[in-house]
């Protein structure tokens, strides 16, 4: 079994583009075609079409995608776990994660990786709640860091307690008030995550049975806040994302109090590389030394009761 055909396939899977996997791979635009005819002659099938759109999976090849991302995952590891038992720290990780988390958590953590692991590459790709999930479920990305909603089909493992505040323009009139009733959003214009990227938003307002008045959605926690800062409508959002990004809002905690259980995810079927398991633990001790706005509150709450 010739691998690097296989890694050939995933990398045109991804860029549907002979060139631009050519360039990344270290071949020419006609020795990329020969690999995948060699690879289509073996398996007995085409693996591509093209189109006026350019170059499109068969069925076929839509179907082996997955299995072929877990044979090199698999690969990846057995050659990590070679160098960990000859001594040799290296390796590749690949890290799915929300903006929010890539932002404020992971350059502290990368950077502090780094200076021990020079040898172990880390790329980083960044996407809602949906497109982590598939990432991890098709060994796209080694593991996941995002919510817990939606991920039931894979390993949890709990970082971190981020509560969920409304985002106001800065001049909205507060009446004096310390928290925001949820209900109140339901007579305000409002801009909502876009459901797929952020499931936590949509369920608060769910359980709260608040059907707001939706005039803008967006994938992009950004122009979300952009957006109130502009008195186009008030928004839910988790304090993680609109820390450091107060310019033109306000926030206050919601009433009743939500939150988001921000952690890490794994393939259920596979251990992760020696390689990533080092990063996990990384993030694990980083994420110890966090205190969330809602620990902080049960621990000012628990003193004033003694």
């Amino acid at each position: 079994m010739d691998i690097n055909k296989y890694a050939v396939f995933v990398d045109v899977a991804d860029t549907l583009n002979f060139t631009k996997s050519g360039e990344k791979l270290g071949y020419t635009q006609s020795g990329i075609s020969r690999v995948l005819k060699t690879l289509e002659n073996e398996m007995g099938f085409p693996l591509f079409t093209r189109s006026k759109q350019g170059v499109v999976l068969t069925k076929n090849a839509e179907i082996l995608l997955p299995k072929i991302r877990q044979l090199l995952a698999l690969n990846d590891n057995i050659e990590e776990t070679i160098d960990a038992i000859n001594g040799i720290e290296s390796g590749h990780i690949t890290i799915a994660c929300f903006a929010s988390i890539s932002r404020l958590w992971l350059p502290s953590i990368i950077y502090s990786f780094k200076t021990r692991y020079p040898k172990i590459e880390i790329e980083l790709l960044e996407g809602g709640t949906d497109d982590i999930v598939r990432w991890v479920s098709d060994s796209t990305a080694d593991f996941g860091l995002l919510s817990h909603h939606k991920t039931h089909q894979l390993k949890w493992v709990h970082l971190y307690d981020d509560p969920l505040v409304a985002v106001l323009p800065q001049d909205y009139d507060l009446q004096g008030r310390t928290s925001f009733p949820v209900s109140e959003f339901a007579r305000h214009p409002f801009i909502i995550s876009a459901e797929g990227v952020d499931y936590d938003v949509h369920y608060t307002l769910s359980q709260e049975h608040v059907t707001p008045d939706i005039r803008y959605s967006s994938k992009d926690d950004s122009v979300i806040i952009s957006m109130v800062a502009n008195h186009l409508g008030l928004s839910l959002l988790a304090d993680l994302i609109v820390d450091g990004k107060r310019d033109g809002i306000t926030t206050l905690p919601i009433e009743p109090a939500y939150r988001r259980d921000l952690g890490i995810v794994l393939s259920p079927d596979a251990e992760p590389s020696p390689a990533a398991a080092k990063l996990i633990a990384e993030i694990r001790k980083y994420a110890e030394g966090l205190i969330s706005p809602v620990t902080e509150a049960a621990a000012k709450s628990d003193a004033h009761a003694s």
